[in-house]
């Protein structure tokens, strides 16, 4: 099961294993990652998953969809590296990913 890492705006970090397949707002929620809300339940349309990926990742991620880019347009503190979390899906090639969480989410 591979593994990954939520930091928290305050610096807090939360190492948790995650099934393949399963979206990293979908995994955060299960784990009472505080910060991420996924209020629109995965469906791409809320912002409220909004993180950032660690700058050693970036490359390795797939990269976001327009509609993806759409919704990103609309949230704060927005960032080359903002992704949301629930369209990011863990697979064993992300084990070890590192995900900064925002200051605020919508």
């Amino acid at each position: 099961m591979p593994t990954l890492t939520y930091i928290e705006a305050n610096g807090t970090a939360h190492a948790v294993q995650g099934s393949e397949g399963s979206n990293l707002m979908e995994i955060a929620v299960a784990n009472l990652i505080p910060g991420i809300l996924g209020d629109c339940g995965g469906t791409c349309s809320c912002a409220t998953c909004h993180t950032y990926v660690d700058p050693d990742w970036v490359a390795r991620v797939p990269a976001a969809t327009d509609e993806e880019l759409e919704i990103l347009d609309g949230a704060l503190d927005v960032r080359d590296n903002s992704r949301l979390a629930c369209q990011m899906i863990l697979t064993e090639a992300l084990d070890g990913l590192v995900v900064r969480i925002p200051v605020r989410q919508f």
